[in-house]
């Protein structure tokens, strides 16, 4: 996948699509349903088959126009229409069977790329727009679905009818049929020439129309921010040029298929005219039957409207080897972490002992500022430590190597003794229970956005959590209570409340370990006096690693861990460290008056 952006930097490697073979790998989607798939390929069969037999009852009728015999003659018209029937019921059973496979094997598709990109780390969407992604999910398997329930066969089919209308043909007239031959190279090669540039412009295409779709999702997802800064202008500005170089290579793409249809058509009729005044000569010379040309003519507009419709389809075959190339590539991505082959299971029970161990960590999106250098903290189980420090000291980046969202360079992180690396995430992350500082709240009810961080809890424990993070009161204001739709990230509700939310969701979660990033940051003072008074009692019980600007929400930590540039300049209580007169009494006397005083 490539994100055509101004520096035309590619966000993952991989090779260009140089040929329609790459829907092979559809296959593994298809296997599954081999039985239906080889239903409506028998079914693809036998209309194509049914379809060669009608030029052979049109040939008997004609011949038969001059026989005495009127029986006769009405059996070859009712042979037609039998052949008829069987022609509209296989097609209609043909059209079933693979759209059915369609929609199917898309579905199946658009799961595995959404579960696929759901697990892939941080470090991943440091390169990919998530709006690109959706892109994929949504508009390169619209492609597919089109190609798998529709082209695909169409193109069996005419492929059939091509190779079956010539053998028929050849059977008809073999001299009409080696001059029809004469004509295939001059269809051919403006089929493969125009075909390998249309190729390129659909791929193009597919790249514009994902960054049109990054651009877009990143715009509107901060469109808050966009007009709060009046930046409405530039942003329809910078979607406005994306969406144009998306239509100017897709006019070329379009101008260059229609090019293709208009030479090949002409070439084909052009020919067949040819020959069928040749064809013409000889019935009046009596060397061949009214009948056989006539059937000859059909199978020749057969074969003619054969390779039209192929011409036709081979654009959208590109354009789909395009979009399963790319969304090919979403599921082999390479994710910088990885989960180990054979894991080591997490201790049982967690007591939530933490270590980090000479860790030295720096964000892959710039490799040469070490967020963590030289780091090393041991957090005993049931400990309360909190990371204060600047903004950039690297206190966020201890919560999310805790996490895995990333690996260190060097050193290496334990819980309870064992190294993360060492587990699966799934399964060591249940023990955590994390409050972010910017509170994710989903589009659904706050009783469901409560639950999120434990599915099969009760309402009675959920209702208990929100007691205990101090959100039942707002919770119970809202119009249908805790059945109340929150809304697109929460748009209902203020910081505050998405807040208490969040620290709720971590309550009910009930893990050993407990990640607090700024979680009280945006709580007015006496909400957050109430939430510290419900983290304390959490603490009690559990490991508690608190990040905060705010010095007054760890003041009661059982340890205060000063960091700065990645490292670790001080630790110990509130009062050891203001009386060190260091970077944290600094900070404090920012912020304390009994700080300032000392």
């Amino acid at each position: 996948m490539v994100r055509k952006a101004e520096n035309g930097a590619d966000l993952l490697d991989r090779e260009k699509s140089k040929r329609v073979r790459a829907l092979a790998e559809l296959w593994p989607f298809l296997r599954p349903y081999r039985k239906l798939l080889a239903a409506a390929v028998s079914a693809l069969v036998l209309t194509a088959a049914v379809a060669l037999m009608l030029p052979m009852a049109v040939r008997r009728v004609v011949d038969n126009f001059g026989n005495e015999d009127g029986a006769l003659l009405d059996q070859y018209f009712g042979a037609a229409l039998v052949i008829a029937a069987l022609l509209a019921l296989g097609t209609g059973l043909r059209y079933l069977l693979v759209s059915r496979l369609g929609e199917r094997v898309v579905a199946d598709i658009r799961k595995a790329v959404f579960n696929r990109v759901i697990g892939m780390s941080p470090a991943f969407y440091e390169r990919v727009m998530t709006g690109e992604v959706l892109s994929r999910i949504t508009t390169d398997t619209t492609l597919i679905l089109s190609v798998i329930g529709s082209s695909v066969s169409i193109a069996l089919r005419n492929l059939l009818l091509f190779s079956g209308g010539m053998v028929l043909m050849l059977l008809t007239s073999a001299k009409l049929t080696g001059l029809v031959l004469l004509i295939v190279p001059l269809v051919v090669v403006p089929i493969l020439f125009l075909g390998r540039k249309m190729r390129v412009l659909s791929r193009e295409n597919q790249d514009w129309i994902a960054n049109s779709s990054g651009n877009a999702s990143e715009a509107l997802l901060s469109v808050q921010t966009v007009q709060a800064f009046t930046h409405e202008r530039e942003s329809r500005a910078r979607f406005g040029d994306v969406t144009e170089r998306s239509f100017e290579v897709a006019r070329r793409r379009v101008n260059t298929r229609a090019l293709m249809t208009v030479i090949v058509i002409f070439l084909v009729f052009t020919g067949i005219v040819g020959v069928l005044w040749i064809g013409a000569r000889d019935v009046r010379a009596g060397d061949m039957s009214a009948g056989s040309l006539v059937q000859f003519v059909i199978y020749a507009v057969m074969v003619a409207g054969a390779v039209a419709a192929l011409s036709e389809i081979w654009g959208e075959l590109q354009r789909a080897a395009g979009a399963t190339e790319r969304l090919v590539d979403l599921l082999h991505a390479d994710d910088p972490v990885r989960d180990p082959a054979a894991p080591v299971p997490v201790p049982q029970p967690v007591r939530g002992a933490i270590a980090f161990e000479g860790v030295r960590f720096a964000y892959p999106a710039r490799p040469e500022t070490p967020a963590l250098d030289d780091f090393s903290l041991s957090i005993k189980p049931g400990e309360t430590v909190a990371l204060v420090g600047p903004s950039g000291a690297g206190k966020t980046s201890v919560i999310q190597l805790i996490l895995r969202f990333y690996d260190p360079e060097e050193g290496r992180i334990t819980l309870d003794g064992v190294a993360l690396a060492e587990m699966a995430r799934h399964e060591f992350r249940q023990a955590l229970a994390l409050v972010p500082q910017e509170p994710a709240i989903f589009a659904a009810s706050a009783r469901e956005n409560i639950r999120f961080g434990r599915p099969e809890a009760s309402d009675a424990e959920i209702e208990a959590a929100a007691r205990a993070a101090h959100a039942d009161d707002f919770i119970a204001r809202l119009p249908q209570g805790y059945d109340t739709y929150l809304g697109e990230r929460g748009v209902m509700l203020s910081g505050g409340q998405k807040q208490r939310i969040a620290i709720a969701r971590a309550i009910l979660r009930d893990a050993p370990v407990l990640l607090l990033d700024e979680a009280t940051s945006a709580l007015d003072a006496e909400s957050e006096r109430a939430v510290q008074t419900a983290v304390e009692g959490m603490a009690e019980t559990r490991t508690t690693i608190i990040v905060a600007h705010r010095l007054a929400t760890v003041k009661k930590a059982d340890r205060i861990v000063v960091m700065d540039q990645g490292r670790i300049v001080a630790q110990g209580t509130h009062d050891s460290l203001v009386a060190e007169n260091g970077l944290y009494a600094r900070l404090a006397r920012l912020q304390f008056t009994d700080g300032a005083a000392a």
